[in-house]
This record gives structure tokens, sequence and C-alpha cells, in this order.
């Protein structure tokens, strides 16, 4: 029986190789590698060293030349490591052609990512979309973990031993992925019954978005007070986690943390994680978090942007923040950001500046539908007096003998359960 579970195996050393061809930027090949080093580092696997290649284009068999594959094999006995580890997207036949020549274990990006996501996946949401993404990743690599069984028998309608089972296990895996689906369905469901509720008491909600390790846990956490895991690491949480605050102007807003985007992010993912990332989409606003602090900050901009794009999520009022602004210590960084993004705001969870801004701003897109009114309130009802002190603000009162004259700002939420006591 084929399983899809994370590795067991305690990986020694690992050889790190990106390959890009002559049109491409070296600079974006070599930052892309990095990334994948802290991919892998996050798995905690120690990596020997770092192999970038120039191809004049892919190659059918290898990806890159049988030449260079033998160097790069010759290489990694010579350092001792027992798997090699591709930034690009290999296909299962060169995976197979690659782990034939090396005789040692060879994986690319996809697969360290989807290891990563399996290890942090804590809600059975977040492990029900990593279980699909995993078996539709496996499916068409079952091949290689079946070449072990001889090919036995002859003449039509025969099957070898290896044959048998790989096809009986592609129908099991396709079987358990349809139950998948099916649950991802369910899940789906109870999350739109999760927004109706919130929408029958309405208030505001903003989706915190951005690259992974931009510190959205951290700054959910900081505004909040909420118990969420913070950890320096690529994708540190995998579930959404949303929690309530009160704004300067009394008006209440849900804060949500999604999962964090990234380049080169494996379609299977995308698909699959889908009802995680509607939060994005459902939410009346987004909060766009970057660290300001890493030298491709403008690039992990456009990779947010093109993953709001694909959800349909980027015609949404959009804050765009820059985070970890401490660590920025170039006047120059700062300036070029500052130009590049006038409207956007600065902070650092860590330090506290610009989080009042922020609290601010937050007060000011959530009051954009606020208006001026006056009302008169009936002294017995005081549960609508008690409802607009907390949601509203109260400008002047008047008791008079049977109600209250009020004039007071209050919320679009507001306006109809107010509308019986509204006066010019």
């Amino acid at each position: 029986m084929f399983e899809i579970n994370p590795r067991d195996k305690i990986v020694a050393r690992a050889l790190l190789v990106g390959a890009h061809t002559v049109g491409e930027s070296r600079g974006d090949a070599e930052d892309l590698l990095n990334e994948l080093g802290e991919l892998v580092r996050t798995l905690g696997v120690p990596i020997a060293e770092k192999q970038l290649v120039q191809i004049r284009e892919p190659q059918a068999r290898l990806f890159i030349g049988s030449g260079k594959a033998e160097e790069l094999c010759e290489r990694a006995r010579e350092l001792g490591c027992d798997v090699i580890i591709f930034d690009n997207e290999l296909t299962p036949a060169q995976q197979r052609n690659w782990e034939t020549i090396s005789k040692i274990t060879v994986i690319d990006r996809q697969e360290i990512i989807l290891d990563i996501f399996g290890t942090r996946a804590q809600t059975r949401e977040a492990k029900i979309q990593v279980d699909l993404a995993r078996m539709s990743y496996s499916l068409p690599r079952l091949t290689r973990a079946w070449s072990h069984l001889g090919k036995q028998g002859g003449g039509i309608g025969s099957k070898g031993e290896g044959e048998s089972q790989l096809e009986q296990d592609k129908r099991k895996i396709r079987g358990q992925m349809d139950r998948l689906k099916r649950d991802l369905v369910e899940v789906r469901r109870n999350r739109a019954n999760q927004r109706k509720d919130r929408k029958r008491a309405p208030v505001p909600n903003v989706a915190i978005v951005g690259y992974t390790n931009a510190g959205k846990s951290s700054l959910l956490r900081r505004l909040t007070g909420a118990e969420v895991l913070v950890e320096d690491a690529l994708f540190a949480t995998l579930d959404t986690t949303t929690r309530k605050i009160d704004l300067p102007n009394k008006q209440p807003l849900l804060l949500t943390d999604t999962v964090g985007f990234i380049r080169k992010l494996p379609h299977q993912l995308v698909e699959s994680f889908n009802a995680t990332l509607e939060e994005a989409v459902m939410a009346d606003f987004l909060v766009h978090l970057l660290d300001a602090s890493h030298p491709r900050v403008l690039e992990f901009y456009g990779t947010t942007m093109k993953v709001l794009n694909d959800l349909g999520a980027d015609h949404k009022k959009t804050l765009t923040v820059f985070n970890k602004i401490d660590r920025v210590d170039d006047p120059m960084v700062r300036a070029m950001l500052r130009n590049a993004y006038p409207e956007a705001i600065f902070i650092s969870v860590h330090s506290g500046e610009g989080l009042d801004l922020l609290v601010e701003q937050l007060g000011n897109l959530v009051g954009e539908g606020n208006k001026e009114v006056g009302l008169l309130i009936p002294h017995s009802r005081p549960d609508m007096l008690a409802k607009l002190h907390r949601e509203g603000v109260v400008h002047e009162t008047a008791y008079e003998e049977e109600c209250s004259r009020i004039r007071a700002t209050v919320p679009e939420r507001l306006k109809n359960a107010l509308s019986e006591f509204l006066i010019s």
C-alpha cells in the first residue's frame, strides 16, 4: 500500500540546485535559490552547498544537460549528501532519471513546500487541504515508489506484479481524493455558515494578507492580544485566525490572519487552499503587510497582488503596510519605499512604531460609511440607547418627557435598526 505521508527519514545533508536559462535574470535565480534554502532550513535539513546552473533551455530528460548532471551527482557524493533538492519543478520522469544516475533521493521545491505544510497543518481544514495537495502531487509519481517490483508474465492482457499493484494504489488514492474533496466542500459550507453568523451582527472584517514571514500573525497578536503562534519561519501558521478589536471611534472590527503567499507556490496548494484564502475574498477590505527590510520587498508585493488577482480580491479596498521598518537603517531605502507607496503606512510590530497610525487608518476605513443623524429614542427602549452608545458616537443628548433627543454618528450597519427613530 502506498501512503502519502511526510518523510520520517532524517536527512543528513542536502545539495540545493537552481537552474536558469540565458534569458532569465541570474539575480532573481539566486534570490529564489536562497529562498529555497530558507524553506529547507524550516524543515530542519542541513544544507551542504548551493549550486546555480545556467542552461540554454530545459532538457526533457534531466532538465539540465547530462554532463552537468553527472558533475552535480559527483559533488553530492563528495559532500556526503543524501538528497538533491531542485528549485525548479521536475516532472516525475525527470525525478526518476535523476535518482537513477545519482543513487540518492531527488526532490523539488514543490515537495519541500508540501512537506512544510504537512508539518504545520493543525486544524481539520488545513489537514484536508494538505492531504489533498500531497496526493495530487504524488499520484503521477507512484511509478517511482513501485519501481522495485518485477514485471512478471507476458502476452496480451497479462500484467506484472508491480503494474497491478500500481493500478490498485492509483484507484485507492483517487478514491481518497474524492472523499477529501467532499470533506472540503463540507468545510466550506461550515465556513459560509460562520460568515452568515458574523453578518447577522454585522461587524466589518479586514483580512491581513502578504508574503510569508512578513509578520501577519505578530500584527494580529499585537493589536488584539490573541494567543497565536508567532515564529520567525516561513509558513509558521497555515490556519486562519479571526479576533475582534475595538477601534478608538468605538467601531468593532474583526481581524483575520491568512496563510502567507510565496513565489512558485505549487498549483496543487493554490487550488486546495482556496477555502482558506476565501477569507481574503470575503473580507470588507485588506491590510497588505510587507517586510520593509527584505531586499526583494517590491517583488513580494507583486507576488501577493498576482495571487489576489487570481482569487478575484484585487479590487478590495487595501491598506498597504510596511512592517519591520526598525530594521531598515538606510535612509535611501526608506525614502524609496515612501516615494513608491506614498499612501502606505510604515510600522514596526516589534517596537510599536506606527501602530497608532495604523489603528487610526483602520478606523477611517471602517468609518467611511458613517453618518451623523438626529434621533428620538423612547425611554422604553434602553436597549437601543445602549446599542447606540456601544457602537456609535453620541455628540449631544437632551432628555425630554418621553424620549431622549440625540445627535450621533452611526455606522452603516446601524441605520436600519435606528430607522424608526430618525428625525430630520
